[in-house]
């Protein structure tokens, strides 16, 4: 091979390798940085609020049927009148909240779409709100949003958007695990992202954690939970809902998660089609050679 080949492979695989370096230097940069911004920006009580936030898996607890809540209609209703004949998805987020709430109203609708079951009849979707200052008025129109995005005729009944008072919503989040703070100085919550899945008897199912959610998952856990089994404990990928509070110029928890997260998608991509370029180079080069 002449040496103008091989000084042209040399400079291809410098190149190939430059940028792999680079990709790597992306992940290390995405996975410390942002912690260490946040640990040096953020404040005294963001940290302590988002110190109490997480979601315990209960498996196969039973969740108490007479707790009482108003659903969007202003009637009150017991989770008890939900507990029936089938299983029940149920979400705890609050109505007003502009971050991650309405990505997990929309990754369940959307995982919900492809299924050939229907809500209100294979099952029930039921959120609750864990603001105690969240009016009926403020659930029927998100209720009229998700029903409208959700597009299924005959499915507005089978959901269900309620609000309540502190007891209620303290104590059926204990049941689940879901554990949240409300940051008085910010007048926010903080809470983690998910679903909790409960058989007809309201003994919890299965949890869903994130905004996305898997069809076949979903599907797969209906079908369990509609005959009254528990399905097994799963790995905790939380994100938090905290917002980027603009009166300091800083990015919550929530925030930072997901763009790491994106970020090493992108860069892990990236490097794997460095990989894939860098063999076919060589294979095309031995071939010719």
């Amino acid at each position: 091979m002449s040496s103008r080949g091989q000084s042209g492979r040399s400079r291809r695989a410098l190149r190939w390798y430059t940028l792999l370096v680079a990709a790597m230097i992306g992940v290390i940069a995405l996975i410390i940085l942002p912690g260490v911004a946040l640990a040096h920006d953020a404040v005294p009580h963001s940290s302590a609020v988002l110190d109490l936030v997480g979601f315990d898996q209960r498996l196969d607890h039973e969740v108490s049927g007479d707790l009482a809540f108003r659903d969007e209609n202003g009637k009150l209703v017991h989770l008890a009148y939900y507990l029936q004949e089938k299983p029940v998805i149920l979400a705890l987020s609050y109505f007003e909240c502009t971050d991650l709430c309405p990505l997990v109203r929309q990754g369940l609708v959307e995982s919900l779409r492809p299924l050939g079951f229907t809500v209100g009849k294979e099952f029930d979707v039921v959120f609750v709100s864990i603001d105690p200052k969240e009016t009926p008025e403020t659930a029927a129109a998100v209720k009229a949003e998700t029903v409208a995005t959700y597009d299924r005729p005959g499915s507005e009944a089978g959901w269900h958007f309620l609000t309540g008072d502190h007891e209620m919503i303290d104590q059926l989040a204990d049941e689940i695990g879901f554990r949240f703070a409300y940051d008085g100085e910010r007048d926010e919550y903080a809470h983690a992202s998910g679903l909790v899945l409960l058989t007809p008897a309201g003994r919890i199912a299965r949890y869903f954690y994130g905004i996305e959610y898997a069809t076949q998952d979903v599907r797969l856990g209906l079908v369990e939970a509609s005959q009254n089994r528990i399905g097994s404990p799963i790995d905790q990928l939380l994100l938090l809902c905290y917002h980027y509070d603009p009166s300091v110029g800083k990015y919550s928890l929530l925030i930072m998660n997901v763009l790491r997260l994106a970020g090493i998608a992108t860069v892990a991509g990236l490097a794997l089609f460095i990989l894939m370029m860098r063999r076919q180079e060589s294979h095309r080069a031995a071939t010719l050679g």
